[in-house]
């Protein structure tokens, strides 16, 4: 996966997120997101599912484990990153938190933490009351990592039917906001044309 190319004008924007269970409604708005910022020319990866499952950050230690080392990794090249959680008990899930936890790693990179980046933030709860007090945690969490959080934030009341069969989303209006908040995060990243990498 290559670094953001200006002339190339392809972006990297790394996707974060999801739950123990494959296919979860949560995994689901990220897929959308990255699979819209994908055909406007971007370079995607996935991060979610078994590849969050990791050890607990300790602060103290000095040698992490690989899927703890690959994610860092991925966000420490990526132009632009956008994280879906569900809401569990009104705000982020321990494997979220625990993943961004990690971020701290990039801490004395030349580019620290998620500085310079957009940072996108996609919330599913079975409910509406979590998603407004998760959406606002995971935004919170962004912007004490540096990041610019989108101007707009996506969440969704899994309880609803929203999906097919197939996994295909089934309400263009929640569709149409997913996918604008990952072409926010792809427009930060082409503005800002690659400076400020380390």
């Amino acid at each position: 996966m290559a670094r953001y190319d200006p002339m190339a004008g392809r972006p990297f924007i790394v996707g974060l997120g999801g739950t123990m269970r494959p296919g979860s409604a949560t995994e689901r708005i990220l897929t959308i997101a990255l699979d819209c910022v994908a055909a406007l020319g971007a370079e995607t990866a996935l991060i979610g599912g078994a590849a969050l499952q990791m050890p607990m950050y300790d602060p103290a230690e000095t040698d992490f484990s690989p899927a703890a080392r690959h994610l860092v990794d991925l966000i420490r090249r990526c132009d632009g990153l956008i994280i879906a959680s569900p809401g569990y008990h009104g705000t982020i899930s321990g494997m979220i938190k625990n993943a961004i936890d990690h971020i701290e790693m990039l801490r004395d990179d030349p580019r620290p933490y998620l500085e310079g980046r957009a940072v996108g933030c996609l919330v599913s709860a079975h409910g509406w009351q979590a998603t407004g007090t998760t959406l606002v945690a995971l935004r919170s969490v962004v912007h004490a990592l540096r990041g610019w959080p989108t101007p707009f934030g996506a969440a969704i009341n899994a309880a609803q039917p929203l999906f097919d069969e197939s996994g295909a989303c089934t309400n263009p209006v929640l569709r149409g906001q997913i996918e604008l908040v990952g072409r926010q995060v792809l427009e930060f990243a082409r503005m800002r044309g690659g400076h400020g990498h380390g």
